[in-house]
């Protein structure tokens, strides 16, 4: 399997071997994951007051949380739940297997691990930015780290992706390449200690496209969308050795020009760096 696509297999699936397509059902960020259809919405709570979720033993250790001004939204506390709960029953399944796989090859059992964490990147009128961070493992060499991004509609009321603000996922790599993809090989010359060349056939060379990227919204002003992050996982832009990459880009004329009508309001120029 491709490497890259091998971790964003990864990033999102408890047991770090669902396939790409399950990913979302964890910390996805579609309109359609935003809906809470079937789930019990839990009550309001305190302003500040975030959810935290721990559980310990033999088998696995499972950790999942995420913060106050998510949690004080009763439909979206109740997306986070189910996906805590959608990512402890398969690190549970997967645990149980391998230690049943385990004892009968006669290999030693190496208890499974899942953490998610979701942080707040900015909380604008009509939305909330949130970013997520998924460290897994599965009893390999070593664990799987990524990212994860979720817009939260409070209009509308729904989970959506924040490439769904943009007329298209390649207007909006049209509108970022130049920029990111300079900024990459600058920092990946600088870990190598030697020049990217971009033409070479070896695609940690490359420049990755959008859909290998973690894309968050955020605000230096607090009133509207004029920064975006751009998150890169390990195994996409080098490799596993080499870590993640974050970058950060004010939002310029060109990602204004890529912005879907109606949300034009909530997007502005970024100050200049």
């Amino acid at each position: 399997m491709n490497p890259r696509l091998f971790l964003i297999a990864a990033l999102l699936s408890s047991a770090a071997c669902s396939e790409a397509s399950e990913m979302e059902e964890t910390l996805g960020t579609s309109a359609e994951a935003g809906s809470t259809a079937g789930t019990p919405v839990p009550p309001p709570t305190a302003a500040g007051e975030g959810r935290a979720i721990v559980e310990s033993n033999d088998d696995f250790e499972f950790e999942y949380s995420w913060p106050g001004e998510a949690n004080s939204i009763p439909a979206l506390a109740s997306v986070l739940q189910s996906r805590a709960d959608t990512a402890r029953t398969e690190l549970v399944e997967a645990a149980r297997e391998d230690r049943a796989a385990a004892a009968e090859a006669g290999y030693p059992f190496r208890p499974h691990s899942f953490s998610g964490e979701w942080k707040v990147v900015a909380d604008v009128p009509g939305w909330l930015s949130l970013s997520g961070t998924v460290s897994t493992y599965a009893g390999g060499a070593h664990p799987n780290t990524g990212f994860d991004s979720l817009l939260w509609d409070k209009s509308a009321g729904v989970a959506r992706a924040p490439l769904d603000l943009f007329r298209s996922p390649q207007n909006f790599q049209n509108a970022i390449a130049r920029r990111f993809c300079t900024m990459l090989d600058a920092e990946r010359a600088e870990r190598r200690g030697e020049p990217v060349d971009p033409d070479a056939d070896d695609y940690f060379s490359a420049c990755p496209g959008v859909e290998e990227l973690t894309v968050l919204l955020g605000s230096s002003d607090g009133e509207t969308f004029d920064r975006i992050g751009i998150l890169v996982m390990p195994y996409v832009a080098g490799p596993y050795a080499e870590g993640s990459y974050e970058f950060d880009l004010p939002v310029d004329t060109a990602l204004l020009d890529a912005v879907k009508p109606g949300y034009d309001k909530a997007f502005s120029l970024g100050p200049r760096n």
